[in-house]
């Protein structure tokens, strides 16, 4: 079985598609409620007796019910222990991000750069969107030495190489926290 440092995409997808039907949806929710025939689920649905087993074929693929005999009749359960497991396990947030592997993370901060960016350096505009302007503004960040305190001169002299309105992109470093400031100094954070 795969660790769950290594879970596959398949079991991702298996389980969303299982959950991707509103009548499996519903049909989860008639479980919810405790065991169920197909012909009590066809019923309550209004669906035929072979859809509803084919969703909960479905379902059952994924984990998520059960099924006993009970005389003629297959009686399903919701497996809730099952579901609660598998949503915490697949759903969690380092497993969410590890869906992103090998995916150009950066390719949108030079897609900005690119657009914003005259080939001296300098910036054609500040953007207006907030997104857009922090790419720029984690550009000048980068370039702002560590450990270093820069006067307000320093400061406003660095920034006019970006653009020309370099009070603007000093109240923005600041109020986004990539720069700070305190008695007319300033440094990256």
């Amino acid at each position: 079985m795969e660790t769950e440092m290594n879970l596959p995409i398949e079991e991702l997808l298996a389980f969303f598609k299982a959950l991707s039907d509103a009548n499996r949806l519903k049909i989860i929710g008639l479980l919810a409620t405790g065991p169920h025939t197909v012909e009590q689920l066809a019923a309550s649905l209004n669906l035929g007796a072979s859809t509803v087993s084919h969703h909960l074929s479905r379902l059952s693929e994924a984990g998520l019910v059960s099924a006993r005999a009970e005389g003629y009749y297959s009686v399903y359960s919701l497996q809730t222990d099952q579901l609660e497991q598998m949503s915490r396990r697949l759903l969690k947030r380092e497993n969410l991000a590890r869906l992103a592997q090998n995916t150009d993370l950066e390719a949108y901060d030079r897609k900005v750069l690119h657009d914003f960016l005259t080939p001296d350096g300098r910036f054609k505009t500040i953007p207006a969107q907030e997104k857009k302007l922090l790419v720029l503004l984690r550009h000048i960040h980068q370039a702002l030495e560590d450990n270093r305190q820069y006067t307000e001169k320093e400061i406003n002299e660095f920034l006019k190489r970006y653009h020309d309105d370099f009070a603007s992109l000093r109240r923005y470093m600041i109020d986004h926290k990539l720069m700070a400031r305190e008695n007319g100094l300033y440094w990256k954070i």
